[in-house]
């Protein structure tokens, strides 16, 4: 049976663990010392690895034989744990078992002594969406708890939880993780599965996954799945994820700069009919315009932007053609669009007024659009575009043929 990616190649050890070697190797030696806490917090993104490292130190807290911290994965304790057969460890997901009941029954389980394994871990996931009488109810038992019992709690939103917990808890930080990380592990599994994949368009997966190994991988799953058999290309990945290529972008920036409100409608007719994601492109756009604000704020940020030279250069052209202050209005209009059409019905029109606003500075009141206004009346000036009205009547000459009287 077909088993998704991200679950076929979840790590099994520390060692397969990407991106958080912080914490990885501090587990390690705690499992080699013993000195272990009775209470573990884990806090991070979704994705970067939080229950994968509370699974693995469940096992190898408990292996009967662990290799330099990590467990081993071929004792009968490390295999039970892995099947579910082992009822000493037990996975609670906070999101729907969050009452003080549950809590409780959790609570009176635990003062009996584990019976096929050294440690009864309780792995509490999402444990902020808890209630306040489950953490009062968690508080007793994560104080003095019994010497066989250790709680690894898991969460997004550590803003949540009391302090009376936090401050009971050895607290680990899972990092965001980079896109060069994700990438080679995406390129290393594609080499196991056989698949011909381009580099480039797995730096776009990778970026898409927004610092989540998981993500990463459930989209490339998706891509594989629709041109399976195929060599995956960059093409192809943007197609399946709905999103816009940087060309595209580009034209559009010249677009708005021109104030060319026709031909920029035009282009997201254009992607409309493709079938791109608005609220996926309304994203990629405001990193496009990040992008050359940060190529006009310092002159040494190839490494930062994470692109080829072609692109760069065309960035660095672009940058030329815009103030900076220009750039910072786009943004900040594209940012609030960005938060309004997640859930709006028709996301194509709010798409095309904020296009609009960009193009037209007179329709906003503050600062950034007066300068703009201002900036673009001096070209006009300077080009002669429009002259005034005074040298006008005066150039007309009168009907008995003398210029009349200014």
């Amino acid at each position: 049976m077909y088993q998704a990616l991200y679950r076929k190649y979840r790590p099994k050890t520390f060692d397969d663990v990407v991106g958080q070697e912080h914490i990885t190797e501090t587990l390690k030696k705690q499992v080699e010392t013993g000195r272990l806490s009775h209470a573990y917090l884990f806090i991070g993104t979704r994705g970067t690895g939080k229950t994968t490292c509370a699974k693995i130190l469940a096992k190898a807290v408990n292996c009967e034989h662990p290799v330099n911290g990590n467990p081993c994965n071929q004792c009968a304790a490390c295999r039970g744990i892995d099947d579910g057969s082992i009822l000493d460890v037990v996975e609670l997901d906070a999101a729907s078992n969050n009452g003080v009941d549950n809590v409780r029954a959790l609570r009176d389980e635990a003062v009996f002594s584990p019976a096929n394994v050294r440690k009864r871990v309780y792995i509490i996931d999402e444990v902020h969406m808890l209630s306040p009488g489950a953490f009062n109810a968690l508080l007793k038992t994560l104080e003095e708890p019994p010497s066989y019992v250790i709680f690894i709690l898991a969460t997004t939103e550590v803003h949540k939880i009391p302090i009376t917990i936090l401050s009971r808890c050895q607290r680990y930080d899972f990092h965001r993780i980079s896109i060069d990380t994700i990438t080679d592990r995406l390129a290393e599994l594609m080499r196991t599965e056989q698949v011909d994949v381009e580099e480039r368009a797995l730096r776009y997966v990778a970026k898409a996954g927004d610092g989540s190994m998981r993500d990463a991988l459930s989209l490339l799953d998706q891509c594989i799945a629709f041109h399976l058999g195929e060599k995956l290309t960059y093409e192809n990945v943007l197609e399946v994820l709905g999103a816009v290529d940087t060309e595209v972008f580009s034209a559009l920036l010249r677009q708005v700069l021109a104030k060319d409100v026709t031909g920029a409608i035009r282009t997201v007719d254009h992607l409309v009919d493709q079938g791109r994601e608005l609220g996926q492109m309304v994203n990629d756009f405001t990193w496009y315009m990040r992008n050359l604000l940060l190529i006009q704020s310092a002159d040494d940020m190839e490494e930062v932007l994470d692109m080829s030279a072609d692109h760069l250069a065309v960035l660095k052209e672009e940058a030329q053609m815009v103030e900076p202050e220009t750039l910072i209005r786009y943004i900040r209009i594209f940012s609030e669009l960005s938060s309004q059409i997640r859930y709006a019905a028709q996301k194509r029109i709010l798409l095309e007024i904020a296009i609009i606003k960009l193009c037209r500075p007179q329709m906003e009141k503050d600062l950034s659009a007066l300068n703009e206004r201002m900036d673009d009346m001096e070209q006009k000036l300077e080009s002669g575009a429009f002259v005034s009205a005074a040298s006008q009547s005066a150039a007309v000459p009168a009907a008995g043929g003398t210029q009349a009287p200014v």
